[in-house]
């Protein structure tokens, strides 16, 4: 018989609750413990998922693999140390702060023979696996996710925070290098940007504009994708795709060669599915699906956007279009 995968989680917020949650019933694994240095709620959801409270020491010895939900600022330092330890490591986004963090975690798995999966939790999502099998390669992607203001999450900006997950759907899209990056933003409620648009052109050709909000009335999330075979449109919030093409569904009046085509999806528990896919890599040694190297470069194009938007608000501030700081 199979022993379960001894999982430890660090972090206990907002997500990392849904961690410990979902871990607690896990077939394959066995949460052995969870740390947090808030005290109280480490309780809190340790009694919910029927585990300890434990030290990051005595998880990062007692476990074969951690789950890192920790704010972004600790994620290179506690995959660090957990690799360094012998574990595998799953690691929400974004990967690390710096490319260069993101290139020491990914070598040390490499060195380490370990497990490095990145917490793109869109990616084992129903709706991509929907968009991804109805479409060809794109000529223009358009991508708008907004919701309102919550103080979670604040801790970095809106690109880190929400964008990331477009900018890692995107890229797995085009199948294609970011050749230049033209993108605004502003920080409205928090001290990072908290509404950011941006316009990123690939060495394909294809181009992607993607909007993303933190302090907005409603919740949208909306996707519009162009190829040469034809027009998807996505709204991820109704789980419907429309999806107009040569050959398909209802003929079009007037255009007898192309036809519409309406579907949906049944969601299914995709941060359950990211934790299955982690456990089957470390016990059987399978193939990762959202590595180091795919955080890596979800966090470049993020990188780049903010660069981006520091460019674009200093020539703002330098022409007196908006005050300075």
């Amino acid at each position: 018989m199979e022993e379960p995968l001894r999982v430890g989680l660090i972090g206990a917020g907002h997500f990392g609750r849904y961690h410990a949650l979902k871990l607690a019933a896990a077939p394959r694994a066995r949460l052995v413990g969870l740390a947090d240095p808030n005290a109280a709620r480490a309780r809190e959801v340790a009694w919910e998922a029927g585990c300890p409270v434990r030290a990051v020491e005595e998880l990062l010895a007692e476990a074969e693999a951690i789950v890192i939900a920790a704010p972004a600022e600790f994620h290179y330092d506690l995959a660090a140390r957990a690799l360094a330890a012998g574990l595998h490591v799953l690691v929400e986004k974004p990967v690390a702060a710096t490319l260069a963090q993101a290139d020491d975690l990914i070598a040390r798995a490499a060195r380490a023979g370990r497990v490095l999966q990145v917490g793109h939790l869109e990616r084992f999502s129903a709706a991509h696996g929907a968009v991804a099998q109805r479409m060809g390669r794109p000529l223009y992607i358009e991508a708008v996710r907004i919701a309102p203001f919550k103080p979670r999450g604040t801790d970095v900006s809106v690109i880190l925070d929400l964008m990331i997950h477009d900018l890692d759907l995107v890229l797995t899209l085009a199948e294609s290098e970011v050749v230049s990056v033209d993108a605004v933003g502003a920080p409205v409620a928090s001290r990072f940007d908290d509404i950011a648009n941006a316009r990123i052109r690939f060495a394909s050709g294809a181009v992607a504009t993607i909007t993303a909000s933190r302090i907005s009335l409603k919740t949208e999330r909306k996707m519009r994708i162009f190829s040469a075979s034809g027009y998807l449109t996505v709204d991820f919030s109704a789980r419907k795709l429309t999806l107009v093409g040569r050959g398909i569904g209802m003929k079009l009046p007037g255009f007898p060669e192309f036809g519409i085509e309406q579907a949906g999806w049944q969601d299914h528990d995709a941060l359950a599915a990211e934790h299955e896919a982690f456990i089957a890599a470390c016990l059987e040694g399978g193939p990762v699906l959202v590595d180091g190297a795919a955080g890596k470069r979800a966090l470049a194009a993020a990188l780049m956007v903010s660069r981006s938007i520091a460019e674009s608000r200093a020539q703002a501030e330098a022409s007196g279009l908006v005050p300075r700081p």
